[in-house]
């Protein structure tokens, strides 16, 4: 079934989505052909490459690519694909591969920016076409490729915005999380937490920037937490887990006035004014190293700022504090890998970094009490979506029509704007350079 761009923009509507944009094979096969390669997608960061040689291997879209340290320290993004048979030039997801590529099929070699250096019986190549043609030019080069204060982002095709006009304001998130060390350097450390979800990519989307659900989701691990910590002074020091996921329970009047904006191509804050992030306990001796860099006012602003979500539509969203993040990488209309990574914030202390870890367990790992109950009901809404009569998905809480005049807006955290807002830039991106 092929869909013109009237037939994909008649699935969102301005208050309401159809069940079609989650759970179509044809609607994902389009998303891999269209959506994902018109918009810039979170790649990795540099840490995980630092030295010349260094890789790290994804697919991304369905297309095999490599992120690999070039001798003069830059980074360069490949299609991972020998350029005579096809054969993956490496197979395991990180490891270094030396001076130059060298494929396991025919030891056909390349050098690390993807540049052809040496076949196998070169005598047999004489007077034919090998440099005439793509064969002959080395590995493939992803086309856009933008470094952003060490993350890397990628962009599969010519069509769509520069990395800048994509993401605008929402890249100050990006700032904030990395401003957060003394001496301006994260790296990537500790590992990686997969979990594949049998459900929809945008189901996982949208529930970033959900702040309805916490209270009856979670409410059997913020139960269970509260009696654990039932009896306790009020001004008792909190363990780091206790700190963590108690304000899971707070009530819909404390989400909603933590405010949420939005702003173009789907990118969203939630929590502007403050976040359950907000009230971790205080680092006397950070604080005044962050004095120390930034100034009192400027230090003030940073650790002020305490978002529960950014989102960098459509594949990362983070959390400036604690130092995580999570790349949403789809996999199948039914399928989608969660990946949460956690960040040593270099010059300071060793507590920010044990408090992104023990966060990423708490709530994002696999075996967590906190991602169990959101697991379940994304695959529930997979199943129930298949279900006859209502076809519709409803995003009506907080609509105003005034908000489709608008690109930048704030709003109540309650409200459903910052999700009616990605489907709208699902709609622009799915349907970019379609008649």
């Amino acid at each position: 079934m092929s869909h013109t761009a009237s037939d994909i923009a008649a699935l969102v509507k301005d208050d309401r989505v159809h069940r079609d944009v989650y759970i179509s094979p044809e609607l994902f096969a389009l998303e891999q052909q269209q959506f994902f390669v018109h918009t810039w997608l979170y790649y990795g960061h540099t840490s995980q490459v630092p030295n010349a040689g260094d890789y790290f291997a994804q697919d991304i879209a369905g297309r095999p690519l490599v992120m690999v340290r070039q001798s003069d320290g830059g980074i360069r993004v490949l299609y991972n694909r020998c350029a005579h048979k096809g054969s993956r030039l490496v197979s395991d997801e990180s490891g270094n591969v030396g001076r130059f590529f060298r494929c396991p099929y025919h030891a056909w070699t390349y050098k690390l920016d993807g540049a052809p250096l040496a076949v196998p019986i070169k005598a047999g190549y004489e007077g034919t076409r090998l440099h005439e043609c793509e064969s002959g030019r080395g590995m493939s080069a992803v086309p856009h490729v933008a470094v952003y204060r060490d993350f890397v982002f990628i962009k599969l095709g010519d069509a769509g915005p520069d990395f800048e006009s994509y993401f605008g304001e929402a890249l100050r998130a990006i700032d904030n999380l990395v401003d957060r060390s003394p001496v301006g350097k994260l790296r990537i450390e500790g590992g990686v937490l997969r979990n594949i979800v049998h459900c929809n990519w945008k189901m996982y989307l949208e529930n970033i920037n959900d702040t309805v659900h916490p209270p009856s989701t979670h409410e059997s691990a913020t139960a269970a937490a509260g009696r654990l910590w039932e009896g306790q002074p009020t001004d008792a020091p909190k363990p780091m887990a206790m700190e963590q996921i108690l304000p899971f329970a707070a009530s819909y009047d404390f989400f909603d006035r933590m405010g949420g904006r939005v702003y173009p191509n789907g990118h969203s804050l939630l929590g502007v004014n403050f976040s359950i992030h907000s009230g971790y306990a205080a680092l006397p001796e950070y604080e005044a190293a962050m004095r120390a860099a930034h100034g009192d006012a400027r230090a003030a602003e940073i650790l002020e700022r305490s978002p529960q979500n950014a989102l960098c539509f459509p594949s990362l969203a983070l959390k400036g504090s604690p130092q995580a993040i999570r790349v949403i990488r789809p996999l199948a209309v039914d399928r989608t890998l969660i990946e949460a990574w956690s960040f040593r914030v270099e010059g300071a202390p060793d507590i920010l970094f044990q408090r992104s870890l023990t966060y990423n367990r708490l709530v994002f790992s696999p075996m967590s009490v906190v991602a169990h109950d959101d697991v379940h009901l994304f695959e529930s809404i997979q199943q129930g979506l298949r279900a006859d009569g209502n076809e519709w998905i409803s995003l009506h809480r907080g609509f105003d029509a005034r908000e489709l005049e608008q690109s930048t807006a704030t709003v109540g955290g309650t409200n459903e704007l910052l999700m009616r807002n990605q489907f709208r830039a699902w709609v622009k991106f799915m349907t970019l350079g379609m008649m």
